[in-house]
């Protein structure tokens, strides 16, 4: 039986994690992110579709029907696209997998190569005498479609450029688990954020990519110095966000924070890129963590709903309570109390 994913429908007055109806189901199309290994390793097939099957191994292999694996050592618009997206696309096209509607769930880098596969998977099919796919939504975690600070230190490092100061080479270290060179920097120029933000910025697919984002490190800090506002280790809340500036941003929303508190928030993203829409954000959630099955805490809404491109609406329900600690009113998706931010995308009906 094949996997699908469900829409985002939380009962209201549940207790327990519990969904109250179907909104609709989808098959899911996975496309990772980066994998640092692979810019020195330079994987062959064979080891980028095992790559990509541990990429998922903590939650979404099993909630997934397809897998779009790609080699980071290669360039997005190059053999990302013609050798390892392009086939994939053709197989759901001949198998009619997508022909009531298909959700791409992207983590990181994903996001950037899902926005080049929108922008040109009509084209590529119909040049092919195949009908295009019926996406209809990407569920974006982490996503690094407007780029990351830390890819552009990192190629400017392998180009022997700029100073290469101690807590910078620890930052890049942590991050990629080595120092990059000139030969191996692959997908980093495309995630640099000049870069990532002319790839395909208005895709001529315009389904709407609804965006997780998490507040955290893996990186005990290191990093976050070198991105500017919130950020989750590896990506910037600008890009996580999808918004359509670059910037020092404190939350998603202008109303509520990342940690669920509701307040004005002046450093908020205000302005998106074209059908761009955060839904969920996790003070305690971190770059890899947004798609483990570890829970790191609550999570809050930046919107409650949103339409997918088939008309219909996901939605998730919460909760506001007041914390005389804070002295402030927070706000809380039902059931994150004990579910991972996967599990509340993945598991509701």
């Amino acid at each position: 039986m094949k996997k699908t994913i469900a829409m985002l429908s939380l009962a209201t007055a549940a207790l327990s994690f519990q969904a109250t109806a179907a909104i609709g189901q989808h098959p899911v199309v996975l496309v990772h992110g980066l994998q640092p290994s692979q810019l020195s390793a330079r994987p062959g097939p064979t080891e980028v579709r095992a790559d990509g099957e541990q990429y998922w191994a903590q939650y979404w292999n099993t909630h997934a029907d397809v897998r779009i694996d790609w080699p980071s050592h290669e360039r997005v618009a190059g053999k990302i696209a013609s050798d390892y997206a392009w086939p994939k696309l053709k197989q759901l096209a001949q198998s009619n997998t997508c022909v009531n509607g298909c959700i791409f769930v992207t983590h990181s880098t994903g996001d950037l190569v899902t926005r080049y596969i929108l922008d040109n998977q009509e084209n590529w099919l119909l040049n092919e005498g195949l009908q295009p796919l019926n996406i209809i939504s990407t569920f974006d975690f982490a996503g690094a479609g407007g780029g990351s600070e830390l890819a552009d230190m990192a190629v400017n490092i392998a180009e022997g450029g700029g100073v290469l100061n101690t807590t910078l080479q620890l930052a890049i270290a942590l991050w990629l688990g080595e120092m990059p060179n000139s030969s191996n920097t692959g997908v980093l120029n495309d995630l640099k954020v000049a870069n990532a933000r002319q790839i395909a910025p208005f895709p001529d697919g315009r389904v709407p990519r609804i965006r997780f984002t998490g507040d955290s490190s893996e990186y005990l800090g290191v990093t976050s110095p070198f991105l500017p506002g919130h950020d989750d280790g590896v990506v910037a809340s600008h890009s996580t966000c999808g918004s359509s500036t670059v910037g020092s941003f404190s939350s998603c929303s202008r109303s509520v924070a990342y940690d669920g508190k509701l307040a004005s928030q002046s450093r908020g993203v205000s302005s998106f890129m074209p059908q761009h829409y955060p839904m969920l954000m996790g003070s305690g959630y971190t770059h890899g963590g947004v798609i483990g099955d570890v829970h790191q805490g609550k999570v809050t809404a930046a919107n409650s709903r949103v339409s997918l491109g088939d008309g219909t609406q996901v939605s998730v329900s919460t909760s506001d309570s007041w914390s005389w600690w804070s002295w402030a009113y927070f706000r809380y998706v039902n059931g994150s109390e004990n579910h991972t931010m996967s599990e509340l995308v993945a598991n509701l009906r």
